[in-house]
């Protein structure tokens, strides 16, 4: 299961795959359409080709010609867009780029009209280029279908790609694929992560690289058949070195036996995938992480756009609503009996809310309407944040860090007024609740 979801996720995100796969399709495609024989009087007779053998080969030659070009410019206009986007937003959404559906289909539907029509100059020889000697002509006219087709997808493709760098398209991508994640499983519990007992077994790591994803089934069948428990050391997201832990086993007293670590190489590696990169799989603080360095490079001198930091954060306002009403901790996987467990680490409220209010408020905290927007992501935290002393806690401690670090660096005292108003609302809100809970 690890395996084929490792592949599906490296075939979403490669631009070559869809494209070649194109191609090979087109070659089928070719070959099966020149078998067909069309006689005068056949239904398709006036969808076949009409002209001699050398016309055909000549317009074959030059469909061929025009969209080798077109190919190349769609890739120089492609490493455009990623430069740009990686420069003037973040490295890490070149990803997202290459994950683009529009793009592997504009570029796929090139590469079949390449691979067609010059399989298809093999196919239309030289010999009677003046004549009008017989030659696959249903499949000539569908070189014609091919090119068409290709001169509406170059003309989608240069709208999709203007459309696709915006930073309203850019900010909305990221926002929905990080709400998918959030969506889909975080955490099973919010206590705090269990400290490994003095018995405790060092499982070792075997390769580095940054952990993509964690299914903790392989691990648990194991663990039920040795009634042990398994604490992975690193959560999604972060980065392991081989020969470090990478989790540990114990068993239920110090008197048991434990059993053979070797025994849990195996599983461990199905369990923990780990890759050169962070994917957007399990990872929400990935998601949360783009839209961060999106901010971060608005607020940049080189840049200096603090509107784009405020939409990076407004988008950023509805994934952290999201988060606030889910079960957000530890995932732990249970057996029967719940002798056996296998616990995975995950991020609290706390945690993405520094993720997210660090770095922005650092940078932005010189910009008013900046410091406006962080409070007002997180008032809207408030409204819908359940009865989570906690996350009411984090919430009040992030809050007290915009203020201090805007009313250090804000120079003049009219421009502080309205982020003091907004801080002391906030602040009021979270009094109440945190008193009640008191």
């Amino acid at each position: 299961m690890s395996n084929r979801a490792a592949i599906r996720e490296y075939v979403n995100g490669s631009l070559w795959v869809l494209p070649m796969g194109s191609g090979l399709l087109a070659l089928l495609v070719g070959y099966s359409v020149s078998l067909i024989n069309v006689g005068p009087g056949s239904w398709l007779a006036p969808l076949a080709y009409q002209g001699t053998a050398g016309d055909a080969r000549d317009l074959l030659s030059n469909v061929t010609s025009t969209v080798v070009t077109v190919i190349a410019l769609v890739l120089g206009l492609t490493v455009v867009a990623l430069q740009l986007s990686s420069t003037q937003f973040s490295p890490r959404l070149v990803r997202n780029f290459l994950r683009d559906r529009p793009n592997q289909i504009a570029l796929s539907v090139f590469v079949a009209t390449f691979a067609y029509c010059a399989a298809g100059l093999y196919t239309v020889g030289e010999a009677d280029r003046e004549g009008a000697g017989e030659f696959p002509r249903l499949a000539v006219s569908g070189s014609i279908a091919l090119l068409f087709a290709s001169l509406a997808m170059v003309v989608f493709f240069a709208d999709h790609l203007a459309h696709s760098l915006q930073v309203d398209a850019i900010g909305a991508r990221v926002e929905r694929d990080t709400l998918h994640v959030v969506h889909d499983r975080l955490g099973s519990t919010e206590s705090v992560t269990p400290a490994p007992p003095t018995w405790a077994v060092r499982l070792i790591a075997t390769e580095s690289g940054y952990v993509q994803t964690v299914r903790p089934e392989a691990l648990l069948t194991v663990a039920v058949k040795h009634r042990v428990k398994v604490l992975l050391r690193v959560r999604v997201g972060e980065h392991l070195v081989a020969g470090t832990t990478a989790a540990w086993m114990w068993t239920a007293t110090a008197e048991e036996a434990s059993p053979d670590p070797a025994l849990f190489r195996h599983p461990l590696q199905q369990t923990v995938r780990l890759g050169f990169e962070r994917t957007m799989e399990q990872d929400a603080a990935f998601g949360i992480r783009q839209l961060v360095d999106m901010a971060c490079k608005a607020l940049s001198p080189a840049v200096n756009d603090p509107y784009t930091a405020v939409q990076a954060i407004d988008r950023l306002t509805v994934i952290f609503c999201s988060l606030a009403v889910r079960p957000l901790g530890d995932f732990v996987a249970t057996g029967p009996g719940g002798e056996a467990a296998v616990i995975v680490p995950g991020r609290r409220f706390g945690d993405y809310l520094d993720t997210m209010c660090g770095l922005i408020r650092r940078y932005g905290c010189s910009e008013p309407s900046v410091s406006l927007a962080l409070f007002r992501l997180l008032g809207d935290c408030a409204a819908v944040l359940p009865e989570n002393y906690d996350r009411w806690a984090a919430l009040a401690e992030q809050a007290d860090l915009i203020l201090a670090d805007a009313s250090r660096e804000i120079a003049q005292p009219a421009d502080l007024v309205p982020v003091t108003a907004a801080a002391e609302r906030l602040r009021l809100q979270i009094e109440g609740h945190l008193s009640d809970r008191r």
